[in-house]
């Protein structure tokens, strides 16, 4: 009998569970459950949140705290690092892999098992076409970090880029969250977000993830299903917004134990 797998997301927008309040918006973690079985996804990735503040604010502490042997500890962060906002900016190779490292530590001395997944591309194209790199060099920094200390790495930041350039300007307003107005309840005015995903989008960077877990051996090719199988964007689940938001309260530790993070 096939015992049972968990997987911890620690990460920003990209990765978190969106509420039904915010469909068809979703981030690739709350997706990840529909390519494995066996497997509880403990998705605490948090909008808004950097490497630092997510570690500052007690988000970590509460992983840790919860954390147990073989457990996987995805992490990726990237999105707001960049963001000169007080206590969430990093610089790439400096404080942003100094908080990166905490989490590698934090985990193995608990005798889980970080991953690092660098962060998906944003849409942005120039009126020729050409696709712009925002993300800047953190995903570089994670990629050198991910080598110095061991680290599986999913690289679906390059994954990413591949296939934006290939769907290209219009492609890739199925992926991202693009609505007209009138499209969605939930966005009367219609939007065009050219950072967050849609369920497509969500899905596909999931199956990215999947298989890569898969691939690198991070899971039994048991843990794994659907990986070549088409997915319907209506298969991505939505939690009432009450959930979510009694979710984020609670998966809070003391800020005082971020001290007792290894660095």
């Amino acid at each position: 009998m096939t015992s049972r797998a968990r997987i911890f997301l620690a990460g920003d927008s990209t990765v978190a569970g969106r509420p039904r309040s915010m469909a068809p918006m979703a981030g690739w973690g709350q997706a990840l459950p529909l390519f494995l079985r066996h497997t509880e996804v403990v998705n605490a990735a948090r909008p808004g949140a950097s490497s630092r503040s997510f570690l500052e604010r007690g988000r970590l502490s509460w992983i840790l705290r919860n954390i147990a042997g073989d457990d996987l500890l995805l992490v990726s962060f990237g999105l707001i690092d960049m963001k000169r906002a007080e206590g969430r900016f990093t610089e790439p190779f400096h404080g942003y892999q100094h908080f990166l490292r905490r989490y590698v530590l934090g985990a193995r001395a608990r005798g889980a098992h970080p991953v690092f997944v660098t962060s998906h591309e944003r849409r942005v194209f120039d009126r020729h076409g050409n696709m712009g790199r925002p993300l800047g060099l953190y995903p570089e920094a994670m990629r050198e970090l991910a080598a110095a200390l061991s680290v599986p790495l999913v690289d679906l930041n390059e994954w990413s880029i591949a296939q934006w350039r290939r769907q290209g300007p219009e492609g890739t307003r199925a992926l991202f969250l693009h609505l007209r107005p009138g499209e969605h309840p939930n966005y009367p005015r219609g939007v065009a977000d050219n950072t967050h995903l849609r369920g497509r989008g969500a899905v596909e960077c999931a199956r990215f993830v999947a298989r890569e877990m898969c691939s690198k051996g991070l899971l039994a090719p048991e843990y794994f299903r659907d990986l070549d199988t088409r997915v319907a964007e209506m298969a991505v689940a939505f939690a009432d917004d009450r959930v979510v938001e009694r979710l984020t309260r609670s998966r809070v530790g003391p800020t005082h134990e971020t001290e007792m993070v290894p660095s």
